[in-house]
């Protein structure tokens, strides 16, 4: 754990100090950047892996390191803080994703106490009618309602939105991708349900507006846009995209069966689609208190222009962050884990006349729709099979086309470290019977491809030997292709070309 103290002048802090946590995720991301100039405020950050920020991120910003489900940490990292930021989520469904986040939440509020902190903002869904006593039930332990639990010791500002709608977020990469890959989409009763989408940067509008809101106690405030269905906003998608998909409404619900269907056709993964269909089942609740009365000067955007801007900046290659940008593994380096049960496969590979900066450069163009250069259709097999088990699947795709940065979703990979010109190590995030990473080694004259995996029981070991087959006719041909797409030099500043003959596209790298 790394913490910075508050700085303080005379015993009292020049300025409050605001703690954000969930820093790598979706929200985080976002909000760690608008908050990052300002200064009438000390930021600091709370993070499981420091190497996931950016070097303007460290710079800006005081920096703790550490597992948020830890109270020993929270309270080191809430130590002389004002305001405290909750954007931590355990990823997925389920009793123990809601156990997980039952746990930290309580550990934070209990930290939050412990250090004196005078406020907590955090964001949440809209809750299910309390006449459901299971829905109920499960209402009553959110991590929102749990840090609102103390109004007599701390302020809790706590809102409540829909799905949220941007660049790289769950809801959009799903409208966006059915659109573009099911030409008829059956629309379940779930889907004709009223939502309150809202727009991700009217969600950091109010998030900063919070930070100097005057509000008692424990407050709960519903960002309340239009309402709209899950069938209103798929037929706008189909206009503004330009499409004739046909919506299907059906008269049941079957969200098991829809989610699969989803994760199917979209890069978005089974627990995610999951999670996106009980967030629209769940948006139906009687507003507490309207977000236009406590921020009038706020005007949240239309459907319309949030779903045009979100199109517009996938287009362009401009996404900041992905839905699937945090995650729950800590990542690791194969370099702490290498003992007596690892085993490796590994390739090295002359450079022949390339420069390494270009095969550096050809590394980081891997996947998406530009795929794995060889072999792609057991590569997408493999994928197929993957997500249909619960894994993130290979169609998950990248954030952005040409550019990778540590803690960024390749596929159904991870980047768990990245050296300019030098390694990329990819940490496979695929369902399996152990651990398993993939690293490029860059050096003066060889590109040196190694797969690592440390099997868990003998389905582990067999899985291994079930795989070396593909990796020797997978491996020496994708080290190859690497070098020789290096050798179609580009234009300073830009990839390296396709190479001839290849399908490759030479600029489009967004997830089908």
């Amino acid at each position: 754990m790394i913490a910075a103290p508050p700085r303080q002048q005379g015993g009292f802090s020049l300025r409050p100090t605001v703690l954000l946590t969930g820093v790598t995720g979706y929200i985080g991301r976002r909000l760690e950047k608008a908050l990052r100039g300002r200064k009438d405020i000390t930021l600091r950050l709370l993070v499981r892996d420091a190497r996931k920020l950016a070097d303007d991120t460290r710079q800006g910003a005081e920096i703790c390191q550490g597992d948020a489900m830890h109270l020993p940490v929270l309270q080191q990292a809430l130590a002389g803080v004002e305001t405290a930021i909750y954007l931590v989520r355990a990823r997925g469904t389920g009793q123990d994703s809601r156990r997980l986040d039952q746990t930290m939440a309580t550990n934070f509020l209990q930290a939050c106490l412990d250090q004196g902190v005078g406020n907590i903002i955090c964001i949440g869904a809209l809750d299910q009618p309390d006449d459901d006593a299971r829905c109920a039930a499960v209402a009553s332990s959110t991590p929102c309602r749990i840090l609102s639990g103390r109004p007599d010791r701390i302020r809790t500002l706590w809102l409540r939105a829909g799905t949220i709608i941007g660049s790289g977020s769950c809801g959009f990469e799903i409208l966006r991708n059915l659109v573009r890959n099911a030409p008829l989409v059956p629309v379940p009763r779930w889907g004709l349900l009223p939502t309150h989408p809202v727009g991700i940067d009217d969600v950091m509008a109010y998030l900063v507006a919070a930070l100097t809101h005057d509000h008692p106690g424990s407050t709960q405030v519903d960002i309340d846009t239009p309402p709209l269905t899950f069938m209103d906003m798929l037929r706008q998608t189909v206009a503004i995209m330009g499409r004739s998909n046909v919506p299907i409404p059906i008269p049941f619900s079957i969200p098991r069966l829809s989610s699969l269907g989803l994760a199917a056709v979209t890069p978005v993964s089974r627990p995610a689609t999951e999670a996106f269909i009980a967030e629209l089942q769940a948006a139906i609740q009687g507003q507490q208190a309207r977000a236009s009365t406590f921020f009038p000067e706020i005007s949240p955007a239309p459907f319309s222009h949030i779903l045009r801007q979100a199109l517009d900046e996938t287009e362009n290659d401009l996404v900041p962050s992905r839905w699937c940008d945090a995650s729950d593994r800590v990542l690791a380096d194969v370099g702490g884990q290498i003992g007596t049960a690892i085993w490796r496969d590994r390739r090295i590979h002359a450079l022949a006349g390339a420069r390494p900066r270009q095969v550096f450069a050809s590394l980081l163009v891997l996947g998406g729709t530009r795929g794995w250069l060889t072999c792609n259709l057991l590569w997408q097999v493999r994928g197929l099979i993957d997500k249909a088990i619960g894994g993130p699947g290979l169609n998950r795709g990248r954030r952005q086309a040409s550019r990778l940065r540590i803690g960024d979703a390749l596929d159904f990979w991870r980047v768990a470290d990245l050296v300019s010109d030098r390694r990329l190590l990819l940490q496979a995030e695929m369902k399996l019977p152990g651990k398993a990473w993939l690293e490029f080694e860059v050096r003066r004259e060889t590109l040196i491809q190694t797969a690592f995996f440390i099997p868990h029981g003998q389905l582990g070991r067999l899985y291994w030997y079930a795989m070396l087959p593909w990796h020797s006719l997978i491996f020496p041909r994708l080290c190859r292709r690497i070098v020789e797409r290096a050798r179609v030099v580009a234009p300073p500043g830009q990839m390296p070309g396709s190479l001839p003959g290849s399908s490759i596209p030479g600029t489009d790298d967004r997830p089908a």
